[in-house]
Formats: structure tokens, C-alpha cells, sequence
């Protein structure tokens, strides 16, 4: 029997990782919730209504801003081949897999 995904198993993807991982696609969220990453940029955080935002990579990280919010939040970004994950300054972590 297969344990629980650990930490270990996903490693970091880097700028071009990330940005190759995210780029038009769409990950659903444990809590139901969605996004999807548009090439243009924007995308869309759905979890009973809509949101929409933008997104970039930073260097070696995946950034965020949502208006009306002027600032932005940028996460490291580690997947295991299937899932990602990202990971805030503060320590917690969102994981999202890949939405049918």
C-alpha cells in the first residue's frame, strides 16, 4: 500500500519548470476550488464565484495579484510528475492536481 506523498517526493521546479507546469492549464484544489492559467497572464480562482487575477514567474518562483489588491505574492513551486505544490514565505502550502 502506497503512503501519503511526502515532501520528499516533489521537487522544485524553477522558473521554466513552473511557468512550463502552469501555462494553460487547470488544477483543482482538495477544497473544490479550480484555476486555470491562462498564457495571457490572467487567471481564474473559482471556488463558489469567480476571481480573477494575474500571475508570472519571478526568477525561480510562481507570483499572484489579485485585484484590488495591488501587491504581489510569490510561492516556490515543487510537483511529483502529476501534483504541485506551493509554498508562501509563511510556510503553507497549496496543493492542486491537475483538473479532469
Amino acid at each position: 500500500l502506497a503512503g501519503p506523498v511526502g515532501a520528499a517526493d516533489f521537487n522544485p521546479l524553477g522558473g521554466a519548470g513552473s511557468g512550463a507546469a502552469l501555462t494553460g492549464k487547470t488544477f483543482s484544489y482538495a477544497d473544490g476550488a479550480r484555476q486555470v492559467f491562462y498564457e495571457s497572464g490572467r487567471t481564474l480562482y473559482e471556488h463558489g464565484r469567480p476571481s480573477w487575477g494575474y500571475w508570472e514567474v519571478r526568477g525561480d518562483q510562481y507570483c499572484s495579484q489579485w485585484p484590488p489588491a495591488a501587491g504581489w505574492a510569490c510561492y516556490d513551486v515543487t510537483s511529483d510528475g502529476t501534483a504541485v505544490r506551493f509554498q508562501g514565505d509563511s510556510g503553507t502550502v497549496y496543493e492542486a492536481v491537475p483538473a479532469p
